[in-house]
C-alpha cells in the first residue's frame, strides 16, 4: 500500500492543480504534523488555527514575500479525516515549485499518486466505490461520463450495498445464535421469513447489476467518418462495412451530395459510419452547402477513413486538430500492383474484415472511460455475491444444513464487504489508488 519508508503518519504535500501558469495554484497538504508545520512556515500564526488565514511568505530564494491565502480543515472533518490545509497563491510554476520545497523542506513530504483519496478511505470518509468515482470524475471525457461518475460519487452503488450488507449481517447473527441453541431447540428465525429476506437481498443486488450494466454503455457512439475526394471508392466502402446497400454508387462523381449514416456492430461494439461528399471545389450554392456540411461533420468525428483511390495520385488534405486520420486506399482490385497499409477493394472484399478489426479496436478503445475498472470490479462482485445467495437460498428451500446456509451468507458478505472496502488488501489498494494523479 505504502513503501516502507513511508508512514500514514506522515504530513503530505502536493500541488493539486494543472501544471503551468494560471491565475491561481493550489498546494495541498495533509497530516497530524499539519498545525506544526503551518507555523514553522507561516510565522505568528494563533494557538487555535482559525478555518482561514491570509498572510505573506517569505522565502530566502525570493527578494519579495509571497501572499498565501490558507484554508484550514482540522480532523476529523476534513477530506482525509486529518488536519487539512490548502495553500492558494499566485499560479507561476516557479513560485509554487518554491514554495512546495520550503515545505517540503519544513517536514512535509510529497504525496504518492492518490494518497489523500486513500487516507479518505482508510479514515471512513468514503468507501471504495465513492473513492473509484472520485478517479473517474477528474479523468471523464464527456458530459455522460461525468454523470455516471457523479452518480457513483454519490453513493448510487454503495448505498443499495449498505442496504443489502446491513439486512444479511443481521441475518447471519439470527443464523449463528440459532446454530449455538440447536440441542435447546431455540428458533430465531422461520423458514419463510429467511426466504423472504433472502428474495430482498437477491432483488437489491439484480437491480444494481443492471445499474452497473447501464453505467458501462456509453451514450455516445464511435463514430468514423468516410471522407476522400470524387469517386475515390467511399460510397462502395460504406456499404461493404454496412453490409448492405446503402449509399448509391456511381461512376460519376459527385454521387454523394448530403451525408448518409448508418450504425454498424462489430463483435458487439455500436460503431457510427459517416458517408460524405467527395472533397472539391464547389462551384453552385449545392455543392457548397455539400462541401461544408461534410467538412464539419468530417471535424466532429471520432476517426476518419481518408478514401484514396490507388489508381490515381495521391492529393493533399487538411483535417481539424485532434481527429485521427487513417488512409485507406480503395479498389486495389485495379491495381495488383500497389503496395500500401489498409489496401481495401469493395469488390472483391480485399482488406474490408482487416478494416473492421481496425474500426473494432479503434472504438474499443474510445468506449473504455475512467469509470470501467470500478464497474467492472463491481460486476464481479455482485455476480459472486449473487451466486453465494442464491445457493443459501436453495440451502434453505430444500432444508439443507443451517451451517451451509451460514458459510453461503458469509461469502456473499465478504463479496459485498470487498466492492464497499469493508474487506480490501493493499494489492487491491495499489491498483486504485496508483492511477490517481499527484495531489489528489
Amino acid at each position: 500500500m505504502l513503501p516502507r519508508t513511508h508512514s500514514p503518519d506522515d504530513t503530505i504535500a502536493a500541488i493539486a492543480t494543472a501544471p503551468g501558469p494560471g491565475a491561481r495554484s493550489l498546494i495541498r497538504l495533509s497530516g497530524p504534523g499539519l498545525p506544526t508545520l503551518l507555523r514553522a512556515a507561516l510565522p505568528g500564526l494563533p494557538t487555535n488555527l482559525p478555518r482561514f488565514i491570509r498572510r505573506s511568505l517569505t522565502l530566502e530564494s525570493l527578494a519579495s514575500a509571497i501572499p498565501v491565502d490558507v484554508y484550514i480543515s482540522l480532523a476529523p472533518r476534513s477530506y482525509t479525516g486529518e488536519h487539512t490545509a490548502e495553500l492558494h497563491l499566485p499560479g507561476s510554476p516557479p513560485l509554487v515549485d518554491a514554495v512546495l520545497a520550503h515545505l517540503l523542506n519544513g517536514g512535509a513530504r510529497p504525496a504518492l499518486p492518490g494518497e489523500f483519496t486513500q487516507r479518505a478511505f482508510l479514515a471512513g470518509k468514503r468507501d471504495l466505490t465513492r473513492s473509484e468515482a472520485v478517479f473517474a470524475v477528474i479523468h471523464a471525457n464527456s458530459d455522460d461520463e461525468l454523470k455516471r461518475a457523479l452518480v457513483q460519487l454519490a453513493g448510487g452503488v454503495s448505498l443499495p450495498l449498505q442496504e443489502v450488507r446491513e439486512d444479511l449481517l443481521n441475518l447471519l447473527a439470527d443464523v449463528e445464535a440459532g446454530l449455538d441453541f440447536t440441542e435447546e431447540d431455540i428458533h430465531f428465525i422461520d423458514k419463510s421469513a429467511t426466504l423472504l429476506r433472502l428474495g430482498k437481498a437477491l432483488a437489491l443486488l439484480m437491480n444494481l447489476r443492471r445499474q452497473l450494466e447501464d453505467r458501462g454503455i456509453s451514450g455516445e457512439a464511435f463514430r468514423a467518418v468516410l471522407a476522400g475526394e470524387p469517386n475515390a471508392g467511399k460510397s462502395s466502402l460504406f456499404n461493404a462495412l454496412a453490409g448492405k446497400r446503402a449509399a448509391l454508387v456511381s461512376p460519376e462523381a459527385g454521387t454523394t451530395r448530403d451525408y448518409l449514416k448508418r450504425t454498424v456492430t462489430i463483435d458487439e461494439l455500436a460503431i457510427e459510419l459517416i458517408d460524405t461528399a467527395g472533397r472539391q471545389t464547389a462551384t453552385t450554392g449545392i455543392e457548397t452547402q455539400a462541401q461544408t456540411l461534410g467538412k464539419r461533420t468530417a471535424d466532429g468525428a471520432h476517426l476518419i477513413l481518408w478514401c484514396l483511390d490507388c489508381t490515381q495520385p495521391v492529393p493533399h488534405a487538411e483535417f481539424a486538430a485532434g481527429v485521427e486520420v487513417v488512409r485507406v486506399y480503395t479498389k486495389s482490385d485495379l491495381r495488383p500492383d500497389f503496395r500500401a497499409d489498409s489496401l481495401v477493394s469493395s469488390t472483391t472484399g480485399t482488406g474490408i474484415a482487416e478494416l473492421k478489426t481496425l474500426l473494432r479496436s479503434k472504438a474499443e478503445g474510445f468506449a473504455g472511460s475512467a469509470l470501467a475498472p470500478s464497474l467492472s470490479r463491481c460486476r464481479h462482485l455482485v455476480d459472486r455475491g449473487l451466486t453465494h445467495l442464491r445457493s443459501g437460498h436453495s440451502v434453505v428451500l430444500f432444508d439443507q444444513p443451517m451451517e451451509l446456509f451460514a458459510l453461503e451468507l458469509r461469502l456473499a458478505l465478504e463479496a459485498i464487504g470487498e466492492m464497499t472496502g469493508a474487506v480490501y488488501t493493499d494489492d487491491l489498494l495499489d491498483r486504485i489508488f496508483s492511477r490517481f494523479c499527484i495531489g489528489k
